[in-house]
């Protein structure tokens, strides 16, 4: 998928930190459509490559909404759009994707940490009422962007943090049926909880890195060759190097953006070998079928990899 320009239609402040940006078609064509849980690839003026989740109304082919925090620990996306994004800005937008689809269900549990809202804000405004309930949480509940959206529907629960404490999770999962989807986007500490609890249906999307075991004996604690079959070139992966710096080495316009396994940018095609997976973009059976792998993190479990590049 081709990387396409958008404008910048506005920029507004949403919450303490967080500013919410409208894209648009320069010439105001239609966007290419979109379903709640998908996001962008931005490109920004200074070429780092970030994500947003789109947070707007799918059935508004007009413009894209994303909302951004301000992360000052960050990686600087964040503070790049805070300092010198505005009206009128051109960025580069590839997508929009879709690793976090709203499956179909009698009963949805929402759970939203922080600016982990922006996927879920419009899951719940497609699903009838009554039909599911949101819990979000956030450090207060100036920081808590979309909260006067939500006030509006019904079965929203916000939980500021400085004057109500954590989110009650053994509450609101206590009880459920055990069929109940449950979409959970926030803090890694917030997903971990989540998922110690919950063994029914659970959806999850990280903005970070999860934290991944260390690799067992079957992975290449030594290093491993890696045959790119398009290029015609074989690389070596020395032990503490990571698969996508050798790629680069050969194939320079590789596209990666997170080098921590969660965005997905790097997903490539194996077509011989076993990968040894670390990410958080794919699921159990999707590892171990073995079909495509994160070159950022990933390794190889035996001696050789072939990768579709």
């Amino acid at each position: 998928m081709s990387v396409f320009q958008l404008t910048v239609r506005s920029v507004v402040r949403e919450a303490e930190g967080v500013l919410g940006l409208l894209l648009a078609d320069p010439a105001g064509a239609d966007l290419p459509p979109w379903e709640p849980g998908a996001h962008l690839e931005v490109t920004l003026p200074s070429g780092a490559v970030r994500h947003y989740s789109l947070c707007g109304d799918p059935g508004d082919r007009g413009a894209y909404r994303l909302g951004v925090l301000r992360e000052p620990a960050g990686r600087g996306g964040s503070e790049e759009v805070h300092a010198s994004v505005g009206p009128g800005t051109v960025l580069g937008v590839r997508g929009p994707f879709n690793r976090f689809p709203l499956v179909p269900a009698e009963r949805y549990l929402f759970v939203a940490g922080g600016i982990g809202i922006t996927p879920l804000l419009p899951m719940v405004r497609s699903l009838p009422p009554g039909s599911w309930s949101l819990l979000y949480g956030g450090r207060s509940l100036a920081s808590m962007a979309y909260r006067e959206e939500l006030a509006g529907l019904p079965g929203v629960t916000l939980v500021p943090q400085d004057t109500e404490g954590l989110l009650d999770l053994d509450a609101a999962l206590g009880g459920l049926p055990p069929s109940t989807a449950v979409y959970c986007c926030g803090p890694e500490g917030l997903l971990r909880a989540v998922e110690e609890r919950w063994e029914g249906p659970l959806h999850m999307e990280r903005f970070g890195a999860a934290v991944v075991p260390a690799a067992d004996s079957g992975g290449s604690g030594g290093g491993f060759e890696v045959e790119l079959r398009r290029s015609g070139r074989t690389v070596r992966v020395e032990p503490g190097r990571s698969l996508l710096d050798a790629v680069r080495e050969v194939v320079p316009g590789v596209a990666y953006s997170c080098e921590e396994g969660w965005c997905g940018t790097c997903e490539t095609k194996v077509l011989a070998g076993t990968p040894e997976h670390h990410d958080s973009v794919l699921g159990e059976e999707e590892k171990a079928a073995g079909a495509s792998m994160m070159i950022c993190v990933g390794r190889s479990r035996g001696p050789r990899l072939v990768l579709d590049l």
